[in-house]
């Protein structure tokens, strides 16, 4: 079965785990996989480790969140996420620019090997527009003339027709997205950062409260948490912050 809405604030926390070293990955897990809900592996980790990390995380009973944002010909991608399916991994992503053909190839062979191989049905997401870009990227650079907000939104609905489960996406487009694709569709928001962080290398940022008052299910973070002296504490206070975020929206209905 395909990941479901979170269930409590830790279920929301996606921890990047954007390092280098398999030995500070495992200890990060170690330490953290309480106060977390997912584990993201990047391509920096990935091309560092290799699937070792998938499995040790696994092993101490963490869930993975593969980011490895594919992007090729459909029968590449499409037997790449076969390959995730039968390594269990939780849920996974593939660019949405790669076409609608790319897309529902990728959904069918995924859904076919997990029959085949008794697995859970993967969750796949689709990644709209990363979050290091800004309007002028898009317009001058991309050569696509429309808001960020209508490009996002014209993506999600688009992974939408193709039967993904949700996409990657800023809070900033999040409501858009919302409207158009309804309340079952998984948004899974990068480039959180807490009040008490730096912004580092983003460009579309938005906080933990931003994110749920726009009505994201999943948050990324990373650094604020990876970096910080104490990441128990760390935890603790971005989960505080969803707390209140859903308690005050919840008044707010």
């Amino acid at each position: 079965m395909a990941i479901k809405k979170p269930l409590n604030p830790r279920e929301r926390i996606i921890l990047a785990l954007d390092v280098d070293d398999f030995n500070v990955a495992q200890d990060i897990v170690r330490e953290l996989k309480d106060y977390v809900g997912f584990f993201k592996v990047g391509l920096q980790l990935y091309t560092s480790c290799g699937f070792d990390v998938v499995e040790m995380i696994q092993s101490n009973g963490g869930r993975v969140f593969f980011d490895g944002k594919f992007h090729d010909i459909p029968n590449t991608v499409a037997r790449a996420c076969a390959n995730l399916v039968k390594r269990d991994i939780d849920f996974f992503d593939i660019h949405i620019k790669g076409g609608s053909k790319m897309l529902s190839t990728t959904v069918r062979l995924a859904q076919e090997t997990a029959k085949k191989y008794e697995k859970e049905q993967p969750t796949i997401l689709g990644v709209t527009l990363l979050s290091s870009f800004g309007q002028r990227t898009l317009n001058q650079e991309l050569g696509v003339d429309l808001t960020i907000d209508d490009y996002v939104a014209r993506l999600a609905n688009l992974a939408q027709q193709a039967n993904l489960n949700g996409v990657v996406a800023s809070a900033s487009e999040a409501r858009k997205i919302r409207e158009i694709c309804g309340e079952d569709f998984l948004i899974v928001c990068p480039a959180v950062r807490p009040t008490w962080s730096v912004v580092d290398d983003q460009v579309r940022v938005v906080t933990p409260t931003d994110a749920i008052k726009a009505g994201v299910d999943y948050m990324i973070v990373g650094r604020p948490i990876i970096n910080a002296s104490d990441r128990v504490e760390a935890c603790n206070m971005i989960i505080a912050e969803i707390e209140n975020a859903i308690q005050d929206s919840l008044m707010n209905v």
